[in-house]
């Protein structure tokens, strides 16, 4: 498959995603971004269009530590799990953003889990 092919495959999934999930001041969505060297996650307020907290693998404390692309991905979700946790959230909706479920997507689900939120 074309990196057009597939770019467009992931913007059906993603929209098909978006129509049935939404994020709410009380219970955000975890939305993930995943370029081929970095991942970057937000928590989205859709009602009010906001982000309340993000990170990603370019964050100060991730870069500085020396591992594999896998890796980054749980400390980035250990990250967005202290500061949601930081503002006093714990239940969030998961948005895989069209991505496949597997590798750093869920690595940054598990790294999530393990710092307290519930998805």
């Amino acid at each position: 498959m074309n990196a057009k092919g597939k770019s467009s495959r992931r913007d059906r999934i993603r929209h098909n995603i978006r129509n049935k999930i939404s994020g709410t001041a009380a219970k955000p969505r975890l939305s993930v971004f995943r370029s081929n060297t970095d991942i970057y996650v937000q928590l989205i307020d859709d009602v009010n269009g906001a982000t309340l907290a993000s990170a990603s693998s370019k964050d100060k404390e991730i870069v500085a530590q020396k591992v594999n692309k896998s890796e980054k991905g749980k400390l980035v979700g250990a990250a967005i799990a202290k500061k949601a946790v930081a503002l006093g959230l714990k239940d969030v909706t998961f948005d895989r953003g069209g991505y496949l479920y597997h590798g750093r997507v869920k690595m940054v689900a598990d790294g999530a889990r393990e710092g307290g939120l519930v998805f």
